[in-house]
């Protein structure tokens, strides 16, 4: 390593220890949430992590979230999940309707939403709802879009319940999707291959829907944007899946625009004073144009945000070096534990180990000093469902600008998995784990 490189390393990592503000014990809920009062002013705070797996970014997550909605007006929590299985956990937190009749998170990777750390941070969520009119309730709602099979259904089903003439019409379009419901891959698979596709069937669905829009309004307008949604994501996920088998980069840029434009409609529809929170890995919640994503010509939430929002979104990374992280080897593979191998030399994370501190929160929000000096390009570690330490450098590091990427960082020197919930839900019983009463 040069001398000139040398020192540029060790110039970061004396800007890292001094600008870092040690963070409490995560058991010191009070302390360690106050530390996040200054983002209170944006309308949109994402929250990230570097794993999908680690405990102490689920506990921070959520005691920062609780302080953004008891003292600062936060009312929505998007998070990285499918519309309608957030929908049960909506229904839950937010007390309408009965718990535990359909399932919810039952596919890979369930572990990201069915662990403890999260089931706590959702019951104490119904407990400060249960004293707000319903109106002022906050809600959980889901952004992606892998449930198409699932949204149909429930498109269908509201439309049985308030215009069963045109549950009948939805029906014959949305049969043009039927064989590949249980395998959507197979339908991007084959349009790719013959040029057939369901496009204007379900777009035609979404159209005819939006028609009835005042009418349909008028019954319930919290029913309606349900439906509305859920045939907004059958829409998105035909696209998605056809764009998977044209590359990786466009199947991507339709996930995250489509997550994206649901935050916006969130927003929309609770008013001009609304506030969201979301939960997202960095790579999704990250500016995608300060990493090597988007080189790559992705994009990503964070990016549109702050192309939307500016300075109205605050966008907080999470970081660690080591410890341990709930993954799989593979898709669709069992969780485990896995070991996390320590920080790269060449990355932003050993400039955080070596600046000394366990666990810190750095923001540069406002610091322009601050922001050019973390804005060197560097590696940066993503553990998403799957952890592949033996490839670790090609399949878990990407290019980054730090400051230019993030508004902030939290970090954890060592690291520990998420606790999955015990048990499992029996054969054709409802699935009411976690939260079933």
């Amino acid at each position: 390593m040069s001398q000139l490189a040398l020192a540029s390393v060790e110039d970061l990592i004396a800007r890292a220890r001094a600008a870092s503000e040690p963070l409490p014990s995560l058991d010191d809920e009070e302390r360690f949430a106050a530390s996040f009062d200054r983002f209170a002013d944006a309308r949109i705070v994402l929250l990230g992590e570097c794993t999908h797996g680690t405990s102490e970014f689920y506990r921070a997550r959520a005691i920062i979230t609780r302080r953004l909605i008891e003292r600062h007006g936060f009312r929505i929590v998007a998070i990285e999940g499918d519309w309608p299985d957030a929908a049960e956990l909506d229904r839950f937190v937010r007390q309408h309707g009965k718990w535990g009749e359909r399932s919810a998170f039952v596919n890979f990777p369930r572990w990201m939403w069915r662990n403890v750390e999260f089931a706590q941070f959702l019951y104490g969520m119904r407990a400060w709802n249960e004293l707000r009119p319903f109106e002022d309730r906050a809600e959980l709602r889901g952004l992606d879009l892998y449930s198409m099979h699932r949204s149909i259904d429930e498109v269908l089903a509201y439309l049985d319940r308030v215009d069963p003439q045109a549950a009948r019409m939805a029906r014959r379009r949305y049969g043009c999707l039927s064989p590949y419901l249980e395998s959507p891959q197979r339908y991007g698979a084959r349009a790719e291959r013959f040029g057939e596709t369901c496009e204007d069937a379900v777009v035609e669905q979404l159209v005819a829907l939006l028609e009835e829009r005042l009418r349909y309004e008028e019954k319930d307008g919290h029913s309606f944007f349900d439906a509305e949604q859920n045939a907004r994501v059958v829409c998105a996920a035909e696209g998605y899946y056809r764009a998977m088998y044209r590359g990786s980069e466009e199947s991507w840029n339709q996930r995250d625009s489509h997550m994206f434009d649901t935050l916006e409609r969130l927003l929309a529809f609770r008013g001009p004073n609304s506030k969201a929170i979301v939960w997202a890995h960095n790579s999704h919640i990250g500016n995608a144009g300060a990493t090597g994503m988007g080189e790559r010509g992705e994009l990503n939430i964070g990016q549109l945000c702050k192309v939307r929002f500016g300075r109205q979104a605050a966008a907080i990374g999470f970081a660690t070096d080591r410890g341990a992280v709930m993954a799989a080897d593979d898709w669709g593979d069992a969780p485990r534990v896995m070991s996390v191998r320590p920080a790269r030399a060449d990355s932003w994370e050993r400039i955080f180990r070596d600046a000394g501190m366990q666990q810190s929160l750095t923001h540069w929000r406002g610091d322009a000093s601050l922001a050019s000096g973390l804005a060197a390009r560097r590696l940066e570690r993503a553990i998403g469902v799957i952890y592949r330490p033996e490839t670790e450098r090609w399949s878990h590091y990407f290019d980054a600008h730090l400051s230019r990427q993030f508004d902030a960082l939290v970090w954890f020197e060592e690291t520990n998995p998420v606790k999955p919930l015990p048990g499992k839900p029996a054969e054709g019983a409802p699935d009411i784990y976690p939260f079933g009463l």
